[in-house]
């Protein structure tokens, strides 16, 4: 029983001495630059700078169909997504009163007909008698004045007349032009109200072959937008596929909020197939600037900054004097890029240390920017990064072990 205590004592000892020389080996072990440092060439090719914003599509034109007079929905000829023509009838309100009313009117027509004629009447009696001199002149004023008001009775009651048909026509909801109907708010026996503003009652789309996107760029990306330049953007219910459109408009009509400065953009999209909704959310692109064939660099290496005791840099004076590259390409409030002419910082292995390089920076697709001036060259392996995981131990510190 003795014998196997023995052996396992060895085995555990033997287990110790093994983990502090693997401790020993590691902690003296220094991983070269390249291992330290993750690296990539400057390369030379294309770059577009794209601003971004979202926007909501909608038809061209959208008509809003009301109603001018109130009263109970009786029949509903028309439901979402059908096809109008201009003049078709969409719905009809109950005529009852207006039917009323549009009687009385003509009843009114008839009795100021009827006293027209007898004032013309006595006015032709009273000019012959006063030819006579049987009566005054005042009596034949008095009877042209009667005539005259009552030829005035007569044309209002014909304006009460055509008002009230107007108004039973109005009754009749028809559809001002050909389209398609978007949205539909009322039902049979609902009843509208046309006192204090006209109700809207069908919303159609006048053609949703053309369709527009109204959306809001920040003032640091409106300069490289302007009318006619294409326009590419998706949207949720179709992720994978590309659509395109134009600016149509660029208006001037700031609108500020929590001090951001946006201005409304238009873009219009021809949408031939119908696949596109109103008020589908569409993510649009447009690209502002192109380069062709130039130098470009990640932008990773614009933002990398090595530590102090890896440049010999005792002060962070120093460090600043060097050149912080973390900004990379700096970005104006509202998140557009910074314009041509700004400069950055990159770094290169010389001599197993990183050596900062003073360059200049055009536009940014924001995975590359341009390199525009400064002593880099296609093919320089500039630091993006360390080599230094999650969980990888720095070097100099020992593995970590693990406990049983």
């Amino acid at each position: 029983m003795k014998a196997p205590r023995a052996s396992l004592s060895t085995i555990v000892i033997a287990i110790a001495v093994a983990a502090a020389l693997v401790a020993w080996w590691w902690q003296g072990r220094e991983r070269s630059p390249e291992e330290r440092y993750k690296q990539q060439e400057a390369m030379v090719g294309d770059i577009t700078q794209n601003v971004s914003a979202n926007g909501t599509l909608s038809p061209v034109t959208l008509v809003n169909v009301g109603t001018q007079v109130s009263g109970t929905v009786r029949k509903l000829h028309v439901d979402f997504n059908d096809v109008v023509k201009a003049g078709q009838v969409l719905a009809e309100l109950d005529d009852t009163v207006l039917v009323a009313a549009a009687g009385q009117s003509e009843a009114n027509i008839a009795s100021a007909t009827a006293s027209l004629d007898l004032t013309r009447a006595s006015e032709a009696r009273l000019r012959a008698l006063f030819a006579d001199e049987y009566v005054s002149r005042q009596e034949l004023d008095q009877a042209i004045q009667a005539r005259r008001a009552a030829e005035a009775a007569l044309r209002l009651a014909r304006a009460q007349n055509d008002r009230d048909r107007a108004n039973l026509g109005y009754s009749v909801i028809r559809s001002p032009v050909s389209g398609v109907v978007v949205d539909r708010q009322i039902d049979v026996g609902q009843t509208v109200a046309a006192s204090f503003q006209t109700p809207v009652l069908f919303k159609i789309a006048q053609d949703l072959k053309e369709m527009q996107i109204y959306t809001s760029f920040a003032e640091a990306d409106i300069g490289g937008i302007k009318v006619g330049q294409p326009v590419r953007f998706t949207v949720d219910a179709f992720p994978n596929r590309h659509f395109k459109g134009s600016v149509k408009q660029l208006r001037l009509n700031p609108t500020t909020t929590q001090n951001v400065v946006t201005y409304n953009v238009v873009v219009e999209v021809d949408n031939a197939d119908q696949r596109l909704l109103p008020g589908m959310t569409a993510y649009v692109s447009i690209a502002v600037a192109e380069r062709k064939e130039v130098l470009s660099v990640p932008n990773a290496a614009l933002r990398f900054r090595p530590p102090a005791s890896a440049t010999g840099k005792e002060t962070a004076k120093d460090a600043a004097r060097e050149g912080d590259g973390r900004a990379g390409p700096p970005r104006a409030p509202g998140g557009g890029r910074k314009r041509d002419g700004s400069t950055g910082v990159v770094h290169l292995l010389v001599d197993g240390k990183p050596k900062a390089v003073q360059v200049g920076i055009g536009i940014t697709d924001n995975r590359v920017t341009e390199i525009t001036s400064g002593e880099l060259k296609a093919g320089d392996r500039v630091i993006v990064g360390e080599n230094i995981a999650n969980g990888e131990p720095a070097p100099g510190s020992g593995p970590r072990l693990r406990m049983f």
